[in-house]
């Protein structure tokens, strides 16, 4: 194997890992997000955990950013909740889960 090689499966492995990161710290900002978002909502116990659980499942289902943004930001809307706070949230639990993630939590 030569050396280009080896450096293009280095860069295949990094790749791989930080998509699998990437892949990992959307479910958990958007658990972090519908947590906040079902508080908001004045849901509890089983319902919120749902509420929470439907944003991961949906964006597993090639849901992009945009549509968990505007789903929350609807359910939101009736709290005075505006898309860009929503958006500003998504940020930082983005933020939040990649250090988790990081640290090994």
């Amino acid at each position: 194997m030569t050396t280009f090689d080896k450096r293009e499966k280095g860069f295949e492995a990094k790749f791989i890992h930080d998509e699998e990161l990437k892949f990992k710290a959307i479910a958990r900002r958007n658990k972090l997000l519908g947590s906040w978002a079902a508080d908001l909502l004045d849901l509890r116990g089983q319902a919120a955990i749902s509420y929470a659980n439907e944003l991961v499942t949906a964006d597993i289902g090639n849901q992009s950013d945009d549509d968990t943004l505007r789903k929350v930001a609807d359910d939101l809307f009736q709290k005075g909740i505006s898309a860009e706070q929503v958006g500003q949230k998504m940020n930082e639990f983005f933020h939040v889960a990649m250090d988790q993630l990081e640290a090994g939590h």
